[in-house]
């Protein structure tokens, strides 16, 4: 089933944080499909392209990003307005999908809360279902790359936790995820390219090791990222 004359609006917080298969799939569905790239340069994180007007949109899916909530001050240019701008499009009724970094605007713009986590999820990771609720999208694995965590804002409901951290929340016609439902082996590519060997040995990774999960769970990600957006879209955003 298409959702014809539906627009979506990608932010991209910087040029390798795309939509990727989520794009692919609301393509598939129907959905015109706007990207905004936020920041070009990894080295001034507060020179930002101003933002589209959100209003036209039938749907806003904030993606993830180097940056974090916990260090406002070197994104300030532009991260207050962002959570303004969720704010208001939540009060509207308009659903946002937040993806990692986007989940964590998503809940401190709803009430919730961004901390450092004790420790690193990267790599790929099973989902476990909270307490007495089903998970809706499966346990994976799933693509983990993130320093962070998030507390659910008041009235949110979480779907999906590892032993780290919420996984998958859903409040009104809105989820976010901690996950990278998005990511292919191009994609995980860009993200390598962007790192250098020191920080990946401080994770203990390897280029090669985490090319070769890319690769080994490619057409299944593809598979479940697609499954998340139907599910998103006829469950959660267009009921």
């Amino acid at each position: 089933m298409k959702d014809p004359s539906r627009r979506a609006l990608i932010i991209a917080h910087e040029p390798d944080v795309t939509g990727c298969q989520l794009e692919v799939r609301l393509r598939q569905r129907g959905f015109e499909v706007d990207t905004h790239v936020l920041t070009t340069d990894y080295e001034q994180p507060n020179v930002a392209a101003p933002f589209p007007d959100w209003s036209p949109y039938d749907l806003i899916v904030p993606m993830g990003s180097l940056r974090s909530l916990t260090n406002k001050a070197e994104i300030s240019s532009w991260i207050h307005e962002e959570l303004d701008l969720i704010r208001a499009t939540q009060a509207k009724g308009t659903p946002i999908l937040g993806v990692c970094f986007g989940s964590h605007l998503l809940a401190e713009a709803l009430g919730g809360s961004v901390e450092t986590a004790p420790a690193t999820e990267i790599g790929w990771y099973q989902l476990s279902a909270a307490d007495e609720v089903e998970n809706p999208i499966g346990p994976g694995p799933w693509m983990e790359w993130h320093h962070d965590r998030f507390t659910p804002p008041p009235g949110a409901e979480v779907l999906a936790v590892t032993d780290l951290a919420v996984q998958l929340f859903r409040i009104g016609r809105s989820i976010g995820t901690q996950f990278h439902p998005e990511v292919d082996v191009a994609h995980v590519q860009g993200w390598l390219d962007a790192v250098d060997y020191s920080y990946l040995s401080s994770m203990g990774v390897t280029r090669a090791e985490m090319l070769a999960d890319a690769r080994r769970h490619d057409q299944n990600n593809t598979r479940q990222c697609h499954a998340l957006v139907d599910w998103f879209l006829d469950e959660v955003a267009f009921v």
